[in-house]
């Protein structure tokens, strides 16, 4: 397959990315990845999911099936409408239109049911005043304990194994506030992480990574997919690594979706140039896509 993912087997292509206002493609769903049961359903079903921000449209029926174990890239221009997508299928902003997630309908799960299949690490995450790295992280094992209960050994191994995947095990008894935007991008994925979920939403993961971190944390993201059966779902700005790590790539622009495919499909120069307003070469090698732009000449 193209796209840089580690693992063979991919939603179902057709001959080319599906457009706004063509006809019918298959949903991402037909095809399971390479281990994954032939079985399962969707771990994550939207149609006609609509949110409106005062006035503003932000999402404008959009509909997106997503395979259990596969990553799903959303890629999109500023403004699209990526992180609201995100966080409408967390249940954090209202929304019109329906929301399944592992077969039942999102509106109908309790906040800690909803919380126990779905981990999201936003963007932007609030800091809660003087709470340390260690206690941010192990607020993800909440949906697992009563409300007067204390941690238990397993929530407490459970973080620490977080801890020690993001690297940031040295960092436990740090005040969050005190750390780079580097080190608590890490602390939120720990916290994800931290519920177990079977669907792992990712609001730009790499943000505020050098070069190195993320790759680091996209490789560790790939491994929980492949080893742990763990559902992708991820906004990415990083038009390099959206190309070289999903399976599948939704491209949002104006809360729509006007193409969806592999990455060789959705990453093309003249939907960047439409899209995004610039010029690039794209060039698709057996790591997956590669976008390098290009100076705008006369």
């Amino acid at each position: 397959m193209t796209g840089g993912s580690r693992a063979s087997g991919c939603p179902p292509v057709t001959d080319g990315p599906r457009l706004a206002g063509e006809g019918t493609v298959p949903a991402p769903g037909g095809v399971v990845p390479d281990g994954a049961s032939g079985g399962e359903g969707p771990v994550l079903e939207v149609r006609g999911l609509t949110v409106t921000l005062g006035r503003a449209r932000v999402l404008d029926g959009v509909d997106l099936v997503v395979p259990a174990r596969s990553w799903t890239g959303i890629v999109g221009p500023n403004g699209a409408g990526k992180s609201t997508l995100l966080r409408a299928v967390a249940g954090l902003v209202g929304h019109q239109g329906r929301v399944r997630l592992a077969g039942r309908d999102a509106a109908t799960l309790r906040p800690r049911q909803r919380a126990a299949l779905v981990g999201y690490a936003p963007q932007t995450p609030t800091v809660p005043e003087g709470m340390t790295v260690g206690e941010y992280v192990a607020l993800g094992r909440t949906p697992y304990r009563s409300l007067l209960s204390g941690p238990r050994t397993e929530d407490a191994d459970v973080v620490g194994h977080a801890l020690e995947l993001l690297d940031i095990a040295g960092l436990v008894g740090r005040p969050l506030r005190t750390l780079s935007g580097g080190e608590r991008q890490r602390a939120v994925l720990a916290r994800a992480l931290t519920q177990q979920p079977s669907l792992l939403l990712l609001d730009e993961p790499t943000a505020a990574l050098d070069l190195g971190h993320a790759q680091q944390v996209l490789e560790l993201v790939d491994r929980l997919r492949l080893d742990q059966g763990l559902t992708v779902v991820s906004t990415l700005h990083d038009l390099v690594l959206a190309g070289q790590y999903p399976q599948w790539l939704i491209l949002l622009a104006a809360g729509r979706v006007v193409a969806e495919g592999t990455p060789s499909q959705v990453l093309t120069a003249e939907a960047l140039e439409r899209h995004y307003g610039a010029r690039a070469e794209v060039v698709d090698g057996p790591d997956g896509i590669r976008v390098h732009p290009v100076r705008w000449r006369e």
